[in-house]
């Protein structure tokens, strides 16, 4: 049996951080918007006759290899910690060989890694039968991510993940609820570049320290975050109203907003490529992820991507990413 799975990664264009359990509970209202784009993670899972289990990553350079008796020592590999404590989860009971690949740049800050996570729990799923549903899927990989980052993760990630499409992700005390949105695919496609700055970042490192500032009692911090969620919520209503305008310059208040934060969340390249971007047809910069490198989304001006894109690929260490917008979530497909 071969098992291929694939899902999408994103762009977050709103409250990012506000995602993380429990500071949601303390912003009434708290919501994120993302949209899924078209470099996706993917997972193959080729069963085996025999009792090996080979894991392999494509991005890493980097395979295990051991037999079913020795499943219980993928609790504390220290290599493919995210891989190898999935299977370590599922716990299947035939060999195997798993393959994955990210087509998103390392630490690019569009849920490379949750991505992977996704498709990685699809496929592992189908190999055990079918244990979970798959509303059960975002759950475990928020689980199984948070014990291999050691701190909190945020959730907005898997949902772009296992929907794709255009999303508002609402988070409140009675759990978390998609609501999909409505919007002309070509606007947005037309409107954003979006680049790697060549920095990869740890997310991880970052949301903790905003969020061990927040449980501390940080009041400047608290009403920065309920800043976010009403910056989200404007996102979300220009949407609907289809004003995409309205969402640029929502955006573009929202940046000096978000390196209130923290001074990691941009750097001096970032700062310049900003800079750069913003001369040559760019109204909006939306730093992806958690910051401190990734990816930058820039919302730009009608007609001027191509010229956005243009001036960033000729900076040195940058490149500029082809995407497309990704309607689909993830995807499943099974060879007998």
């Amino acid at each position: 049996m071969i098992i291929r799975t694939s899902a999408p990664t994103r762009v977050d264009l709103a409250g990012g951080t506000i995602d993380i359990p429990p500071l949601f509970l303390f912003h009434e209202g708290a919501a994120t918007v993302n949209f899924a784009i078209s470099p996706r993670a993917y997972c193959t899972i080729e069963t085996r006759v025999d009792d090996r289990i080979i894991i392999e990553s494509i991005d890493q350079k980097d395979t295990l290899d051991l037999t079913l008796a020795e499943i219980a020592g993928l609790k504390d590999e220290p290599r493919l910690q995210l891989l190898a404590k999935l299977v370590y989860f599922f716990r299947p009971e035939r060999g195997f060989k798993m393959v994955t690949e990210s087509k998103a740049p390392a630490g690019a800050g569009l849920a490379g890694s949750s991505t992977l996570n996704i498709a990685c729990i699809a496929a592992l799923n189908e190999l055990v039968g079918g244990r979970y549903s798959p509303d059960r899927f975002i759950p475990i990989a928020a689980a199984v991510e948070c014990q291999v980052i050691k701190v909190p993760t945020g959730y907005q990630d898997y949902y772009s993940a296992q929907y794709g499409g255009l999303s508002c992700i609402h988070f409140g005390p009675a759990g978390m609820e998609r609501e999909e949105l409505i919007a002309d695919v070509s606007l947005i496609e037309e409107r954003f570049a979006i680049c790697y700055t060549g920095e990869p970042r740890n997310s991880g490192t970052n949301n903790w320290e905003l969020t061990k500032r927040h449980i501390d009692g940080d009041r400047e911090l608290f009403d920065l975050f309920d800043g976010i969620r009403d910056t989200t919520l404007s996102v979300r209503s220009a949407i609907i109203a289809n004003d995409w305008d309205a969402v640029g310059s929502i955006l573009a208040a929202a940046h000096p907003q978000r390196q209130m934060l923290s001074p990691n969340i941009t750097t001096p390249h970032m700062d310049h490529l900003i800079d750069t971007a913003m001369a040559n047809g760019a109204t909006a910069p939306k730093v992806c992820g958690a910051g401190g490198g990734g990816c930058i989304a820039f919302f730009c001006e009608e007609g001027h991507r191509g010229d956005v894109e243009a001036v960033l690929a000729r900076e040195e260490g940058c490149e500029v990413l082809e995407w497309s917008f990704s309607a689909s979530g993830l995807e499943i497909e099974i060879e007998d």
